[in-house]
């Protein structure tokens, strides 16, 4: 009976085991924006990292959409060989005030389209680099953000995130926005240098969710092993003692 109990429980911890795996696998492939924080007012260069979520297919275009309501009057796109980057501006209703005058136009929306050689493979992520600021006084800003695959299909990634609820299946990337009064003291740009610290204290949303899940399947694992070892030393110990 109680080998029994102990065969049960390696296979409910086994199956636990890969419970954690599955879960784990779609939790960390969503389009997201890095670094997760910035500071109102600053400049800052944010990373979308796309992930290729399919078996069968490629993602070959990018659509990020950057918010009219709160327009940022610079905005910068890195190349990226084998991508063509096309950047879109909108006549503002109301122009932003800068040192160098009124800005009457703001990009709200930029679109990537690889070359047939580029395109994201299974399996594969690709980043894109995207220089900002000033940014706005807000608490944050959802980038609305669409992956088309080779096989026609699109996911919408423009679900905003709701405090106290559960994370959205398809979640906009979102940069949370802090005060500047709120940035170290002695920063050269707050925005930028917020940004850098973030990343290299927490990493990003899907870094941070693989360490968690890292450490619960470890502790999944170490228990497992510790039933085998249990379940062997009481074969022993029985057998010695028919024996005797």
């Amino acid at each position: 009976m109680r080998r029994t109990n102990l065969v049960r429980a390696g296979v409910a911890i086994a199956g636990a085991v890969v419970a954690v795996f599955a879960f784990a696998a779609p939790a960390s492939a969503h389009v997201t924006v890095n670094p997760s924080t910035a500071t109102q007012g600053g400049y800052t260069k944010v990373t979308f990292r796309v992930p290729d979520e399919k078996d069968t297919a490629n993602t070959v275009k990018l659509e990020v959409t950057l918010p009219e309501d709160t327009p940022i009057a610079s905005v910068s796109v890195k190349p990226l060989p084998g991508w063509t980057v096309v950047p879109q501006t909108t006549k503002l209703k109301t122009p932003i005030k800068s040192d160098d005058g009124d800005v009457t136009e703001a990009v709200t929306k930029i679109t990537w389209t690889a070359d047939p050689s580029a395109a994201i493979k299974p399996g594969q992520f690709q980043e894109f680099d995207v220089s900002l600021g000033p940014l706005p006084k807000v608490n944050q800003i959802v980038f609305k953000a669409l992956q088309y695959y080779s096989d026609g299909d699109i996911v919408r990634w423009i679900e905003e995130p709701s405090a106290g609820a559960a994370e959205p299946e398809h979640p906009a990337p979102t940069l949370k926005l802090t005060a500047a009064d709120a940035a170290p003291a002695g920063d050269g740009d707050a925005g930028t240098t917020t940004a850098a610290a973030d990343t290299s204290a927490s990493g990003d949303k899907s870094g941070g969710s693989g360490l968690g899940v890292g450490f619960g399947v470890a502790g999944l694992v170490a228990g497992l092993i510790g039933l085998v070892l249990g379940g062997l030393a009481y074969r022993k110990a029985s057998t010695h003692t028919t024996s005797s």
